[in-house]
Parts: C-alpha cells; structure tokens; sequence
C-alpha cells in the first residue's frame, strides 16, 4: 500500500510504501488519531524507516495500491 501526503506549503508531497501486510482501515485509524490529538502522524516504511509529519502540516492523505499492483497502458 502506498501512502501519499501533502504537505502545507509545499508543492511536493510524500511517498511512503507501507510493508505488504499494511491494512487500509488501521492505517486510516492511525492518520484520524494523529489528526485528532494534533501530534506527529509517523509511519514506517517497507524499509523500516519512520517518516513523521506534524499533524497541523497535512493538507491531505491519499491511500492507494502498491505502485506495482496499479496497471499502466491499454490493458483491457
């Protein structure tokens, strides 16, 4: 699953690829707390890496499938 988020004032936005286990509902349950109490939204990466955003910096977050599983082209 990747995760996108965009930043306020910032053109860019973050792309974090979630381990193949992540499930949609708790990563959504993770961002609405982190928004809700005002903290830092942190994720892990495929990697292992801790990304964290602070909560009043967000603009959006946009779940999606794996990069690999998303089809490009004329497929029909």
């Amino acid at each position: 699953m990747d995760v996108r988020i965009g930043v306020t004032y910032t053109a860019k936005e973050l792309e974090v690829e979630l381990p193949d286990g992540a499930e949609a509902d708790s990563v959504k349950a993770e961002v609405e707390a982190a928004l809700s109490s005002g903290g830092v939204l942190w994720l892990t990466d495929r990697k292992g890496r801790c990304v964290g955003v602070p909560a009043e910096k967000v603009a959006y977050v946009d779940l999606g499938p794996a990069a690999s599983d998303r089809r490009i082209g004329f497929a029909g």
